[in-house]
């Protein structure tokens, strides 16, 4: 079997980055663990124990990375959070101060709401349809 196992995403801090997956995203802490050159290898997902795919929270090193923090993709939503229970997150989310950039819509693939991480990267709070 073959998956992606982690994406790299940019951060200023890991401590503020952990803080706002783990808190207003719920994603769980899958590791933690200081590196000999001072930096950490620190790994969120979105459910404990499951297969999908992690986010690795690299903080940026020297100016072209600290460039880069917050807009990968260019302003396009470049990360996609799939949910069983869109008004459950949707809400949880707004409650612990989550921006989200529109108004949830209900698409043929699901219903859908743009959302902004703490650095401003574009994610998808979606619930497949069907």
């Amino acid at each position: 079997m073959r998956r992606v196992a982690l994406v790299t995403l940019v951060v200023d801090d890991y401590d503020e980055a952990i803080r706002f997956y783990t808190e207003a995203l719920g994603f769980h802490l899958a590791e933690d663990t200081p590196r000999p050159d001072g930096s950490r290898w620190v790994v969120v997902e979105p459910d404990a124990g499951t297969t999908g795919t992690g986010l690795l929270l690299a903080r940026a090193k020297g100016d072209d990375q600290g460039a880069r923090t917050g807009d990968q993709t260019g302003g396009r939503v470049g990360f996609f959070l799939h949910t069983d229970d869109f008004d459950r997150d949707h809400a949880r989310m707004t409650a612990s101060g989550v921006t989200f950039l529109e108004r949830p819509r209900h698409e043929p693939y699901g219903t859908v709401a743009v959302f902004q991480d703490l650095y401003g990267n574009r994610w998808d709070l979606l619930q497949p349809a069907g």
